[in-house]
């Protein structure tokens, strides 16, 4: 058993580390968009290159690049108490974003 957990590499804090709240609101665009490009893809229109456009889009807003997101992810999926609650946030946002629409109707 610690032979294995020895051949475990650790994945080091990030240098630009994001704090939860804001790893929770890159999360959240990159949600949104993940959902449109799978609509557009469902609804057979074309999404080539949609993707990485969106993705810089998400990034430049946040002022991060991608090394630095993928370092964030694997940092917290390393900690997934912290992961949790980031998850927790997003799920909450969307929650409360559904409330919001049924109100509205």
């Amino acid at each position: 058993m610690i032979s294995c957990n020895e051949n475990k590499s650790k994945v080091e804090t990030p240098s630009a580390l994001l704090t939860e709240e804001q790893m929770a609101d890159v999360m959240i665009d990159v949600q949104i968009i993940e959902h449109s490009i799978n609509y557009r893809r469902g609804r057979s229109q074309d999404v080539k290159n949609l993707k990485q456009r969106a993705y810089d889009t998400i990034f430049s807003h946040h002022g991060i690049t991608d090394s630095i997101f993928i370092e964030n992810v694997n940092y917290y999926n390393e900690n997934l108490p912290q992961m949790k609650n980031i998850m927790d946030s997003v799920y909450a946002y969307f929650t409360a974003k559904q409330a919001e629409i049924r109100q509205k109707k």
